[in-house]
């Protein structure tokens, strides 16, 4: 009986991010083939069988795999109800080709904090609007798989104390409205993604991606007062479209922008 494979993939505005598939399948079987960039996989449900540089090996539903960039792999299901996985491809700016002969040697990690990061992962990069968000979480998972693959997430980082923290306030501040990228803060405050956000979380009790969504929804809420329709406050604010700026009021105002404004004089 041929393969139905049911297959989601997409590539997201979120640096780092390569591309991201979703997909269930039964029979259907990888030929050796390789990828640009690295391919960070859990599953779901079922187990997967692969050759990685003429050793086998199993991704099981527990575990998280890692298969480096540019060595030829396969894969098929290891039993006969098939497999359901999600992949995201990183490029080669989250983990660099230095790391690609330890992945080899060690693809398959058993750790249960690095398997839901990815999982929360998946939940932020199927969100629309949340790219700052994806990308924080983005820095975390990529650290831990650095130090799985035996190196340090980072040298000590430039500006480590709470300075980055306010510096990282004050860009945001300055330029909420547009789209804020966590690797262009990065560059502009010389600090590493992990550590920039760990140190605003710790400074200000919120994440980056927390607070950028208040600063807009703030300024939204006086807009939608003075009459402005929602469609164009979501845009004067840096949403992506009116269905995001509807989703972050709920969850911050506990209403939609239109009830909120229903009672206005």
């Amino acid at each position: 009986m041929a393969d139905d494979p049911r297959i989601r993939a997409w590539r997201p505005q979120v640096p780092g991010v390569a591309e991201v598939l979703h997909a269930q399948m039964t029979s259907h079987v990888y030929p050796m083939h390789t990828h640009q960039a690295w391919t960070l996989l859990i599953v779901d449900d079922g187990s997967i069988r692969y050759d990685l540089h003429r050793h086998e090996h199993g991704a099981p539903h527990q575990a998280v795999t890692l298969l480096p960039p540019q060595v030829p792999h396969n894969g098929r299901a290891a039993t006969s109800s098939g497999f359901r996985k999600r992949v995201v491809y990183l490029d080669l700016s989250q983990l660099p080709p230095g790391l690609v002969g330890r992945a080899v040697d060690r693809p398959v990690f058993f750790d249960p904090v690095l398997r839901d990061r990815i999982h929360q992962l998946h939940l932020v990069l199927a969100e629309p609007g949340a790219e700052l968000e994806a990308e924080s979480r983005l820095a975390f998972v990529a650290e831990r798989l650095r130090r799985h693959l035996g190196r340090c997430a980072e040298p000590a980082p430039v500006g480590a104390g709470t300075d980055v923290a306010h510096r990282l306030r004050e860009l945001i501040d300055a330029s909420f409205q547009e789209k804020v990228t966590l690797r262009g803060a990065s560059e502009a405050i010389h600090a590493h993604p992990a550590h920039l956000v760990r140190m605003f979380s710790r400074e200000f009790g919120i994440s980056p991606h927390q607070y950028l969504t208040g600063r807009r929804v703030d300024l939204a809420r006086g807009l939608l007062l003075d009459g402005m329709p929602p469609s164009q406050a979501a845009a004067a604010t840096g949403f992506c479209d009116q269905s995001h700026l509807s989703r972050s009021y709920r969850r911050i105002i506990g209403t939609s922008p239109g009830r909120f404004t229903a009672g206005r004089p």
